[in-house]
């Protein structure tokens, strides 16, 4: 097997990877869904659902990059390639940064809140 061969694989490894920790955070999260809605507070189970799942796809989103990355520039190292890989980054680090903002409130690199009080 060849270098390139190799580092294919490894790009479509990640990328499953990703697409399991989606498929995995989405189920976990649905299931504890069902079994907490009736038992906590109106609508605090649904922040709670939506906050897990967001995280699982963020977190599915980020391991999708890295093997596209990964596939990209060391196996198919051609500008036009290159630019693809640039566009489909961006377009899945908008829906990174859009998801961190609609689940937690504010932005990667905002500072985590204490009572609603931005830390210094």
């Amino acid at each position: 097997m060849q270098f390139t061969e190799i580092i294919s694989v490894a790009g479509y490894a990640v990328e499953a990877v990703g697409v399991l920790v989606i498929v995995i955070g989405s189920g976990i999260s649905s299931l504890v869904f069902l079994r907490t809605f009736r038992t906590r507070p109106e609508g605090a189970a649904y922040r709670s659902y939506r906050r897990q799942l967001g995280r699982s796809i963020i977190l599915g989103l980020e391991f999708l990059i890295a093997g596209d990355i990964i596939r990209t520039v060391v196996v198919a190292d051609t500008l036009q390639n290159v630019a693809i890989l640039g566009l489909i980054i961006l377009v899945r680090a908008f829906l990174s940064l859009t998801l961190h903002l609609e689940v937690e409130g504010r932005w990667p690199w905002q500072g985590e809140t204490l009572r609603g009080q931005p830390q210094d």
